[in-house]
């Protein structure tokens, strides 16, 4: 959840015993009613429980103890021992008790194991312990908890604070996660190398809105301990705010990670997203503009993008008694939106892809922890900011098997996992062995055993294997062993660094490979210095010719490396760079890369450049993100020599405020109402040769890029379009972009309030905050947000009209519609077969 202010709890009422049901009274307020929650077919849902708040609070963390009871606590406030009735009781009972015995609460992380009681404390308050792992005892066998033990205090806490606690797959050890304002909690050993910094190469702008300020790398993080907590093992790092943790039927850990809606719109923006925490794993959090990008060599990507959300509980589905699918599948809660999605992997090299299937859902329904109890249901929190809460049963009563599903079977992957552990097992150790085991596997095609092996290097010490990295003579293995060459060496390096970068032929990598060399230059100046002029030069040399490349996302790194560098001609072409940029994403991107350039400017230049400030004013992002525009245009001006600001007053004088995007958006011709009939004869017989630039600048023509994404570029507030091609036949596409509101997905469907008031309201709800309703009104504008409160609302029901806008294509020629469908269909892919002619295409 997104960051509140912390306080004590209240006092809570003594044992509480209802009957839950349709029909039955309570005097307490009622938690979503489960007619208004949306579940995949054959899954059955059941209110056990309506939380009275002014006594219980809002919970937000539970487990299940030695005798299959849940526990359960108040985000600001006690714990409770809850016992339920059995799935198929009628009516079904629950049994709420105050855990009186010992003062402790304020849980968001909590575990049965070794006889104990585990508890993450978040904040604390005044009269309960402070941040840190707790272990609580019934040491007597009153079945009352009487000791408490603090095993490992944490610094830091609120929403970003200290989390979940989770037990190994061999139930030896405890892991335990942290948001981003928790500093690390002094581990023992690290499978992570302590050699972590903020790597970004230019500069960065911290957030217009004043969050994260002066939080530094390595961010979020997951650690190992025993069950006394006296050693502890740090596993993973860079995250922004990781709510919890599960481990899969192979021991395989992942995370559900949050983002930076503040950031929506902008190009450091990472969407909400599901991670695999394997072994020393490092995902690039940085505050502000520092974010790494997702393909970055030092970092691992996502197994799946959500998108804008607020991740709360995960947990798999081992061990329900539901279809094979789902005892495979990865629960996850978006506390924003109100979505339990599950997740379903499939073994992709040594790590897993994803996909996201939604499973439950409701408005409101803000989820805060799931868990999966020996009875074989799934029981769910919702509450967390003083929100109503409640507690749920989900159970399935379709008529598919529910055997417990088989673990492994027939997978070609497993060899490769099998690989990374090999590696894995090197990780914290020193041996003279670890290079040669590791060494050859910097070539791996696998950028999981790549990351891997490099891990196990830099936990040498670098004296062992500085030769070798600069020796290398693979190209793939040379850019990973200078990679870890610039985060392990020292200034002394750097000339024989650049110089064994500089050998490596570009024309004999893949875009993905430049990518990681344009990383590794950018890793030797940051960590080893800037060199001398020789060595400025050399590098000019190797990569000016590539820009401006055919690539964008080449472009994108190239422009940084060579703005760094002052390479002569930058700004110039920089500039036309930007002309032809198709998303505000990158238009900000190369922006913002020239702010602190000082040299090479014209003062055309500097006019064309500060002229993209008024065109810019009419984009839209979260809440920061004009904050951020107005401050690169404070950095570029405070680059200007006093004859520039004199010459460009017209154009810096005055502050920089947003304008409506109507008034500098181009204006496109009307051409003709299209439908769908007459447009799917024309798809299926001209969908060839067409041509990949024209539809990605269609895509952004017709406003796509601002709510989706194709290929990590794009906004986040619609479902990313990347695989759409393999799940829309023409008619479909056209469908849904001629007629929207036809089919809508109840995941993104928005909702009408009648306001006592008279006011009708549309929307999604995406934040809530005790009885306060946040709802998005406008997709194309992330900071549309009207609050509205629960008591104000007369009636509510869902919208039959989408939020994206129809009439997309009416000012569209026909071949400009054939590019954007081909586009649509390519995933954005420029090898796509719909890019080339009739006679090599494979077919439709």
């Amino acid at each position: 959840m997104r960051a509140a202010v912390w306080n004590v709890w209240a006092c809570a009422a003594a044992l509480v015993l209802v009957s839950a049901g349709p029909g039955i009274a309570q005097a307490q307020s009622e938690a979503t009613p489960v007619e208004r929650i949306s579940l995949l077919p054959g899954f059955q849902a059941e209110l056990l429980y309506s939380v009275p708040g002014e006594e219980q609070g809002s919970w937000v963390s539970l487990c299940v103890d030695d005798k299959g009871r849940l526990i359960t606590s108040d985000q600001y406030g006690k714990l409770y021992r809850i016992t339920v009735s059995p799935p198929g009781t009628e009516p079904a009972e629950t049994k709420v008790e105050p855990i009186d015995s010992v003062r402790i609460g304020a849980a968001q992380g909590l575990l049965y194991a070794f006889d104990s009681l585990y508890v993450v404390v978040n904040g604390g308050g005044r009269e309960g312990p402070g941040s840190g792992l707790y272990r609580v005892r019934d040491t007597n066998g009153d079945d009352q908890f009487d000791e408490v033990t603090l095993l490992r205090a944490f610094r830091g806490g609120n929403e970003h604070g200290p989390h979940a606690v989770i037990l190994s797959p061999d139930k030896q050890s405890l892991y335990i996660c942290a948001g981003n304002h928790t500093p690390l909690c002094d581990p023992e050993t690290s499978r992570v190398p302590r050699n972590w910094n903020e790597d970004f190469l230019l500069t960065r702008l911290w957030d217009a809105g004043g969050h994260a300020h002066n939080i530094f790398a390595p961010g979020g993080w997951i650690v190992r301990t025993d069950p006394e907590g006296k050693r502890f093992d740090l596993i993973s790092t860079g995250y922004r705010n990781q709510y919890d943790i599960a481990f899969n039927d192979e021991g395989e850990l992942f995370t559900y990670d949050a983002d930076m809606e503040w950031d929506i719109g902008a190009p450091w923006y990472r969407p909400t997203r599901v991670n695999h925490a394997i072994s020393g794993s490092e995902f690039g959090w940085r505050s502000g503009t520092g974010k790494w990008p997702a393909d970055y060599p030092d970092s691992l990507g996502s197994v799946v993008d959500i998108g804008p959300g607020s991740p709360t509980g995960i947990v798999f589905g081992t061990g329900a008694k539901f279809p094979e699918k789902y005892q495979k599948a990865l629960f996850i809660c978006d506390w924003s939106y109100g979505i339990i999605y599950a997740v379903h992997m499939t073994p992709d090299g040594s790590s897993y892809q994803g996909t996201a299937e939604k499973f439950a859902a409701a408005q409101p329904l803000p989820v805060t922890d799931l868990v999966i109890h020996p009875d074989g249901a799934m029981y769910v929190t919702i509450g967390g900011r003083k929100t109503q809460s409640g507690l749920y049963r989900i159970s399935y009563t379709g008529t598919e098997s529910t055997e417990p599903a088989s673990s492994g079977g027939d997978d070609p992957q497993r060899a490769l996992r099998s690989t990374r552990y090999v590696l894995e097992r090197l990780h914290g150790e020193q041996s003279p062995y670890t290079l040669d085991l590791a060494w050859p596997h910097l070539s791996h095609e696998d950028r999981g055993i790549r990351f891997a092996a490099r891990i196990a290097i830099e936990h040498q010490p670098v004296e062992w294997w500085v030769e070798r990295a600069l020796d290398e003579q693979n190209p793939i293995a040379a850019i990973q062993a200078l990679i870890a060459l610039a985060r392990c060496g020292d200034e002394s390096l750097q000339p024989r660094a650049i110089e064994a970068l500089n050998r490596i032929d570009w024309s004999q990598l893949t875009e993905a490979r430049r990518v990681d060399l344009l990383r590794a230059y950018q890793l030797v100046f940051i960590r080893l210095g800037r060199g001398d002029e020789l060595v400025r030069r050399s590098v000019i040399e190797k990569l000016d010719s590539q820009y401006p490349n055919a690539s964008p996302r080449l472009n994108l790194e190239l422009a940084k490396q060579l703005v760094y560098l002052e390479a002569p001609g930058v700004v110039k072409r920089t500039l036309d760079v930007l002309d032809r940029s198709v998303t505000q994403e990158e238009q900000i991107h190369y922006v913002f890369t020239l702010m602190t350039l000082a040299s090479d400017w014209t003062l055309e230049d500097r006019t064309k450049y500060f002229e993209w400030f008024n065109r810019l004013a009419g984009t839209r992002g979260g809440n920061s993100f004009i904050g951020f525009i107005r401050n690169i245009r404070k950095g570029a001006i405070d680059t200007l020599t006093d004859e520039e600001r004199t010459a460009l007053e017209p154009l810096i004088s005055g502050a920089f405020e947003a304008v409506d995007p109507a008034s500098v958006a181009p204006e496109r011709p009307f051409v003709q109402k299209w439908t769908v009939d007459e447009l799917v004869p024309v798809v299926d017989d001209r969908l060839h040769g067409r041509d990949f630039a024209r539809g990605r600048a269609m895509f952004s023509a017709a406003q796509c890029f601002k709510c989706h994404r194709v290929r990590l570029e794009g906004g986040s507030t619609g479902p990313d379009l990347t695989g759409v091609g393999g799940r829309f036949n023409h008619r479909n596409l056209l469908e849904s972009l001629i007629e929207p509101s036809k089919v809508i997905s109840d995941q993104y469907e928005k909702m009408v309030y009648q306001l006592q008031d008279g006011r009708v309201l549309e929307g999604r709800v995406i934040n809530l905050n005790e009885k306060n309703l946040m709802l998005l009104t406008n997709m194309f504008d992330p900071n549309s947000i009207e609050s509205i409160q629960r008591d104000e609302i007369e009636e509510s029901q869902p919208s039959t009209t989408s939020m994206m806008p129809e009439s997309l294509l009416d000012t569209f020629s026909e071949d400009e519609i054939l590019d954007l469908v081909a586009f649509l269909k390519s995933g954005g892919d420029p090898g796509h077969e719909v890019f080339q002619p009739r006679a090599s295409a494979a077919g439709r």
